[in-house]
């Protein structure tokens, strides 16, 4: 009898962090961001590789870089709030397994289209763990000192797993294939699920009423909508093709229908009331804009260092070390930054330094520049992940415990619309900027000119086949349009990030703490966990 009540107390520590517990969950909950953000990051010097060996189209690459982002998106309040319900370790664990066996089938696809259902099938494993780290994570820290600290430290990991994907996607690829970039994930997957199971704890939030799955599929088919009518533009398809407006068309009326549904329900799945709170919009707003902003520079600078400059997929992942070394930094010291300077100052502050490091790097060009890049790399890395910190700090702040899943999904779905928006508005934007440079190169017929204008990767194919004075002219004058399509896309990024400043200024002006208590999950009965059709 003493053992049994001996294992129910020690439960009841770990669901509800109690003590030094909490920071070994923190560790827990880091690596399994560690997970989801190398795989965000490792493909992306590997495109060059799976373009030679794939021969993907221009479409089905664009889908095989933004199928994960779209699918994660699209999913994360689905899952965020399903966690709420049923368990957010229950939901986490089941992500892992899904990643692990996903991680398995793009290493071995011996086609695009496989690639592409492989990636998909990562999204939906990155939906599952996302949101359940972060809510874990508000559920541990209730105070916001600590929880400060915590995200600190949990955003300075996402910044370990950017340097280590390209990094090691670069070792990869000089010693293996590209498919070896995904096997990576699955010995992650394998220490995460046991440990996690072992040492997580279960939380889920103390709301009443059904779980609304018509609403969450609602949520879900309207954000794939959106995002991939967007995406239809960023592959250079027209506003008046109904392939592109279809999409955007049918995902606003669903996301449309789904407000209107969560307002009229008495228990719905994401408390819209959230949004009245400026500080918690606000910073939803802040984090779509920054990472519309910059998501799509990451991958135009890979191809820049390797394509433009030479370098190998391993020196690339070197290059780019600074960037995030800098924003492991910001991390680390955001906590006290907060606290110091309060949310207004930190967010606006970040945006106007990352902007201001946008545009330092305007000044690169076809030679390789290394102290230029790497002064603009270390700015803005700092830059953005002061900006990223201060506002998921506000926003998990701002949300009520009981809501945290909903609240990290928001946060989370915000990150991953940015960054899918963000990969086709500044994909349009190079390619309009790109694509004119190519018209009229001296010796070079029409159509291989057209050929070259869809990618710098093709156009250095269509060079080598043309060959002679020609072809080296070609070559000449899709790296210059490249370089000019840089410069014009980190302009554009630059408006938008002081676009975001701006929009910091609604922020509090002041880090206002008051100590929480941890309380034990209530218990739960059958009726809590129904679902409503």
């Amino acid at each position: 009898m003493s053992g049994t009540t001996t294992a129910a107390a020690a439960s009841r520590r770990r669901a509800a962090g109690a003590g030094a517990d909490r920071w070994v969950v923190l560790v827990v909950l880091c690596v399994s961001l560690l997970l989801v953000a190398v795989d965000a990051t490792v493909l992306h010097v590997a495109v060059p590789a799976v373009t030679e060996d794939l021969k993907p189209g221009g479409i089905e690459l664009l889908w095989i870089v933004d199928i994960y982002p779209l699918v994660c998106a699209s999913l994360l309040i689905l899952f965020g709030t399903l966690g709420d319900r049923v368990g957010r370790r229950r939901v986490l664990l089941l992500g892992y397994t899904l990643f692990g066996v996903a991680s398995g089938l793009a290493a071995l696809a011996d086609s695009a289209q496989v690639l592409i259902v492989a990636r998909a099938l990562l999204g939906v494993g990155g939906a599952m763990i996302m949101p359940a780290t972060l809510s874990i994570l508000r559920q541990v820290f209730p105070d916001r000192r600590e929880r400060a600290l915590a995200i600190g430290v949990w955003s300075a990991v996402a910044a370990v797993g950017a340097a280590v994907g390209p990094l090691l996607g670069g070792f990869l690829l000089e010693h293996f294939w590209w498919g070896s970039v995904f096997l990576v994930n699955i010995p992650l997957m394998l220490v995460s699920l046991p440990v996690g199971r072992l040492l997580l704890p279960e939380s889920k939030g103390d709301r009443e009423g059904p779980w609304d799955v018509v609403g969450a599929l609602m949520a879900a088919a309207g954000l794939f909508g959106v995002v991939l009518g967007v995406k239809r533009l960023g592959g250079g398809g027209s506003l008046g093709s109904l392939l592109t407006v279809l999409p955007l068309v049918v995902g606003a009326a669903l996301l449309a229908g789904f407000v209107r549904r969560q307002r009229r329900r008495t228990y719905p799945l994401v408390d819209l009331k959230m949004f009245a709170r400026p500080a918690f919009s606000t910073s939803v707003g802040c984090i779509v804009l920054a990472m519309l902003a910059l998501v799509g520079l990451e991958l135009i600078a890979a191809q820049y260092l390797q394509l433009v400059l030479g370098l190998s997929p391993l020196e690339t992942g070197l290059r780019l070390l600074p960037l995030t070394f800098a924003a492991m930094a910001a991390g680390l010291a955001g906590a006290r930054m907060l606290r110091r300077f309060g949310p207004r100052r930190m967010v606006c502050t970040g945006f106007c330094l990352t902007a201001f490091a946008v545009v330092l790097l305007t000044a690169l060009g076809p030679t390789d520049e290394c102290a230029l890049m790497v002064s603009g790399f270390v700015l803005l890395g700092f830059g953005l992940e002061t900006t990223l910190f201060g506002a998921y700090e506000s926003m998990l702040s701002e949300a009520p415990p009981e809501q945290a899943g909903g609240a990290a999904a928001i946060g989370e779905t915000s990150y991953q619309l940015g960054a899918g928006i963000g990969i086709a508005l500044l994909g349009t934007v190079m390619n309009a900027a790109y694509g004119p440079g190519l018209s009229g190169v001296p010796g070079v017929p029409a159509s291989a000119s057209a050929s070259a204008g869809h990618s710098l990767g093709e156009a250095y194919e269509v060079a080598s086949q043309l060959g002679g004075a020609a072809g080296a002219a070609l070559r000449h004058a899709a790296r210059d349009a490249f370089v000019h399509g840089l410069h014009v896309t980190l302009l554009v990024s630059a408006g938008l990030l002081l676009l975001g400043a701006v929009m910091a200024l609604r922020l509090p002006r002041a880090m206002q703490c008051e100590p929480g208590q941890v309380d034990l999950p209530a218990p739960r009965d059958a009726a809590d966990s129904r679902v409503s059709v």
